[in-house]
């Protein structure tokens, strides 16, 4: 059987006109952009032209994009400011984030006096948006909301232009994790008050170790890193101009077939769940991953009627690439911090595995990943 690669939460393959981008500028334009010379000022051109290239697809100004190493590194660099240049006393977060986020709240909360909330979620990981109200009108400290955009485990849409309407009533600054939304849903910036967005291109079939940060204009932003003045004194760090230049034809590749991708991949996952259901009737879904409407398209989070441990790794041995949560917390089947969350704890001890497609994925895939999925669990059951 050929591999089957249904991890395209955790990364995505490159376009092919991405890698031909890429291997064109380490080529033909591998100058330096701080540098005066023509071949730094030609790097420059292609730096600032891809900014202003993915500023437009947003609808923002190029001066608000920041340019990075990763997702994770845009989260650092946002609650860092926010926390330590930009007022904010107090964080309103949910316990699903990322732990790009999770992590830098805790530790900034440690270090500073800074106060932290976490809003409630129901049993499909829904955030409650009345408690949000409420947690907003309570407290007249600078507030910063720090929720994403998309679950990365369970594929929730977060209703972001609910939440970023509350804060724009209560005055609190909205940061929001996108890795999992760029180049997947239609965001337009112009008509939602965001003051801060973070992509990673490896998520929307770009290269890995890039990414970028949107922030509003009127927050002054300081580097976590010294010892250079580059993205206008925000981020030290020669930029990766073969990434940068990469991301862009990525994300324009996206957002230009976003729709017929977005119909493409809801028929297969919605064929997935069918399926799976046909031959085992008890499986459910966690979140919101199996309904059209709510989550982003490429994430179906599947919880099996049984506990068996050994399912992904049979997976794997068969050639078939899933996940059991974030590939960021891997090196062991732990459980899902997420799904912790939100299930009880006798459907927690049931085996979950999140599977995540592409526009690559195929009927003639999900038929062979359910058929082996069906003979090991009959085979462990009976």
């Amino acid at each position: 059987m050929r591999p089957i690669y249904f991890d395209n939460a955790a990364t995505t393959y490159m376009y092919d006109e991405v890698i031909d981008v890429i291997s064109d500028a380490m080529k033909s334009n591998f100058g330096n952009p701080s540098s005066t010379h023509q071949f730094g000022r030609k790097a420059k051109v292609a730096l600032e032209k891809a900014r202003k290239s993915i500023a437009s697809v947003f609808g923002v100004a190029s001066s608000e994009i920041i340019f990075t190493s990763s997702g994770t590194e845009g989260n650092n660099l946002v609650l860092n400011n926010a926390v330590k240049n930009l007022g904010v006393k107090r964080i309103i977060t949910s316990k699903i984030e990322h732990h790009a986020v999770l992590n830098v709240v805790e530790n900034l909360e440690k270090e500073n006096n800074l106060e932290v909330k976490y809003v409630s979620l129901d049993d499909k990981g829904i955030i409650d948006l009345n408690e949000l109200e409420t947690l907003l009108s309570e407290d007249n400290d600078r507030t910063l909301v720090s929720l994403m955009m998309v679950n990365n485990e369970i594929g929730n849409v977060l209703p972001y232009e609910k939440v970023s309407k509350l804060c724009n009533q209560y005055n609190a600054l909205f940061h929001t994790d996108a890795v999992q939304a760029v180049g997947h849903l239609d965001i337009d910036l112009k008509k939602n008050v965001i003051d801060f967005l973070v992509a990673s291109a490896h998520k929307f079939h770009g290269p890995k170790g890039v990414g970028f940060v949107y922030s509003k204009k009127n927050h002054v932003m300081k580097p976590m890193l010294l010892g250079g003045n580059q993205e206008r004194g925000v981020r030290s760090s020669t930029e990766n101009i073969p990434g940068i230049l990469g991301m862009e034809k990525a994300l324009l590749m996206s957002v230009n077939s976003l729709k017929d991708r977005e119909e493409y991949i809801n028929r297969i996952k919605s064929y997935f769940c069918e399926k799976i259901k046909e031959v085992i009737p008890e499986t459910d879904f966690n979140g919101l991953s199996s309904l059209k409407e709510k989550a982003v398209p490429k994430i179906l989070n599947v919880r099996f009627p049984i506990q068996d441990k050994m399912l992904l790794f049979n997976l794997d041995i068969k050639g078939i690439a899933a996940s059991s949560g974030s590939a960021c917390q891997s090196g062991g089947v732990k459980v899902s911090h997420v799904l912790k969350e939100i299930l009880p704890f006798d459907e927690l001890q049931k085996t979950s595995i999140r599977f995540s497609f592409s526009f690559s994925s195929t009927q003639e895939e999900i038929d062979q990943v359910i058929s082996v999925i069906y003979s090991y669990l009959n085979i462990n059951r009976f």
